[in-house]
């Protein structure tokens, strides 16, 4: 299936360096001038494109009033928008993140910063889009469920775990992400030791699920797991994940920092916690989370595991 690729810019020099940038990626690529001609095309062909890259300041509908609009549409919740800026200046920055903005890029990219940022939406994409297909195929068996412990220690453990506490939680469809990037900080960078420098510099050589794979094997790391506990009560489902490792800096990334949207991840903590879980809080030297979500239809009382 080919990827399309929708660019909305209002500059004409821009547009065509964007599109001869992106002629060699077999991606189909259209172009439009403004967000007005944009939101037409979205709103007529909903699935029709998988990535936008979007001008911030434009006639008509500037890029944040397209943005939010977007999000705010059902159809387009996982549609990835990489933001387009001449500036960076921090509220701008702060306010697109928390519309909704996948990336930030400033005007003029290279070629591999473009499509490297583009690839890892894209990534991004298919994973959400493979974990939302396969959501919902145990729910009907585990209502009943109250409290359970789990382990996990791989990135395909982490997956099937995440689907099984969506199903859980009873919102697979809003919760299913989050726990998988919870889970997948957990097993990167808690227990096979991963620095945020590191899985930059994998990422931008396309040797970060290698390199996972290849710290799995390693006698030092071979043993760890990441451990899991559910605790559902009358009103709420909360889920607590530890893994063995070190700890981290964990403050500053449950928001969104304006000093790392020029990276190729660093948002799924902040992400989480705004879009998956009613709370998300990490404990000490920040090896072990809590989150919580609120069960749907149900009155509030006894807190989980109470009920």
């Amino acid at each position: 299936m080919t990827t399309s690729l929708l660019i909305v810019d209002d500059d004409p020099l821009i547009r065509m360096v964007t599109l001869e940038l992106l002629e060699s990626t077999g991606y189909l690529l259209e172009a439009v001038a403004d967000g007005v001609a944009a939101w037409e095309l979205l709103d007529g062909a909903p699935a029709r494109f998988d990535l936008v890259l979007l001008d911030k300041q434009m006639p008509r509908l500037d890029g944040i009033s397209l943005l939010k609009r977007l999000k705010s549409d059902p159809r387009f919740k996982d549609l990835p928008v990489i933001m387009l800026t001449s500036d960076d200046r921090q509220e701008d920055i702060i306010e697109g993140l928390a519309a909704g903005a996948h990336y930030y890029l400033t005007k003029p990219s290279t070629e591999d910063v473009l499509k490297a940022v583009i690839s890892s939406a894209l990534d991004g994409l298919r994973q959400k889009r493979e974990l939302r297909d396969m959501v919902g195929r145990q729910a009907n068996k585990l209502t009943l469920l109250r409290r359970a412990e789990f382990s996990c220690r791989t990135l395909d453990e982490a997956r099937d775990l995440a689907l099984l506490l969506a199903d859980v939680s009873m919102s697979p469809e809003r919760t299913v992400t989050g726990y998988s990037e919870l889970l997948i900080n957990a097993i990167e960078h808690g227990n096979l030791g991963i620095s945020y420098a590191e899985k930059g510099q994998l990422l931008s050589e396309g040797r970060w699920l290698d390199e996972v794979e290849s710290r799995l094997r390693q006698p030092e790391y071979a043993s760890r797991q990441v451990d899991v506990t559910l605790e559902k009560g009358a009103s709420s489902c909360s889920v607590t994940i530890a893994d063995q490792g070190s700890g981290f800096d964990w403050q500053t990334y449950v928001d969104f920092r304006p000093e790392r949207v020029f990276d190729l991840h660093g948002r799924g903590i902040a992400m989480s916690r705004a879009m998956s879980f009613d709370s998300l809080e990490y404990l000490g030297n920040g090896s072990r989370v809590v989150t919580m979500v609120r069960l749907p239809g149900a009155v509030q009382g006894p807190s989980p595991g109470n009920g």
